[in-house]
């Protein structure tokens, strides 16, 4: 059995935890939710250490343990907030995309093979920042759903279901905002150090990437949507539903990026 099938497993029972929590929200339910994913965090930890160890760097390198990196971010940074605030019920809306993103790194092992070319500390502050960017668009485009689907609610005057579980519309718009402008920052870093990157082995003739690249295309639309959502919630006082729609939105490209770009319409790009 591929070793990135334990955390697989492990976040599928936490998934049903969490469904089971925002179904029923007693102390019990929400402590075994919790508990199965922290779980799935340290099984996943183990298994990146292991391919850090063998591979002898963090493996970023390649398109699937890009993947599996990323879902371990993504986890780690949702545990921050559920920790920090006490508020469980995004989980029902963010390990359903764990449980799916880290089926393709347990469908796929793959031995990590860098490239010398892969070197440097550019190539590292690229990659890395990139993933916590997303990371955050992630807990974003959640906290944009939640917001809508609260929104209905209160809207038809149906105070039920998601209204009793979910937090103010207030909350989630503030968590919503400061979401998308960490993804934002380190989106920015991401793609500032890749060219100083890209600039540099394009000086030693290694590797020439250009803007024409469908995954440099992609992330710099990203930028554009989230930069776009920056301004308008600033200058024109677009928040609330119009920014949820936004974070959602935007999201898909990043998705789009993450998975079938990076498999299908890119060879030289694959990280």
């Amino acid at each position: 059995m591929p070793m990135n099938s334990i955390p697989l497993a492990l976040y599928a029972v936490a998934c049903v935890r969490y469904a089971m929590q925002f179904s029923r929200r007693t102390f019990d339910t929400s402590r075994a939710a919790s508990t199965w994913l922290v779980l799935a965090m340290l099984a996943h930890t183990f298994i990146i250490g292991m391919e850090t160890m063998r591979a002898g760097h963090l493996p970023v390198a390649g398109a699937t343990s890009a993947i599996s990196t990323f879902v371990w971010l993504l986890a780690l940074s949702y545990l921050y907030i559920e920790f920090t605030t006490g508020e469980r019920s995004m989980g029902v809306f963010i390990l359903p995309l764990l449980v799916a993103l880290q089926a393709i790194p347990a469908a796929r092992p793959m031995l990590e093979e860098r490239s010398p070319l892969l070197e440097g500390v550019w190539f590292g502050v690229h990659v890395s920042s990139l993933l916590f960017a997303y990371a955050s668009f992630a807990l974003a485009c959640v906290l944009g759903i939640t917001y809508v689907l609260q929104f209905k609610e209160i809207k038809t005057k149906e105070l039920g279901f998601f209204y009793e579980r979910l937090p103010s519309l207030q909350v989630l718009d503030e968590m919503n905002l400061r979401a998308v402008k960490i993804g934002w920052l380190f989106l920015t870093v991401g793609l500032i150090s890749g060219a100083i990157w890209a600039s540099q082995l394009r000086a030693t003739g290694d590797l020439f990437m250009s803007v024409a690249d469908p995954k440099i295309f992609v992330a710099l639309l990203c930028w554009g949507v989230y930069s776009f959502e920056l301004y308008a919630q600033r200058a024109i006082g677009w928040r609330g539903r119009r920014a949820a729609w936004l974070s959602a939105g935007g999201f898909g490209f990043v998705l789009l990026n993450v998975v079938p770009v990076s498999y299908l319409f890119t060879t030289s790009h694959t990280f």
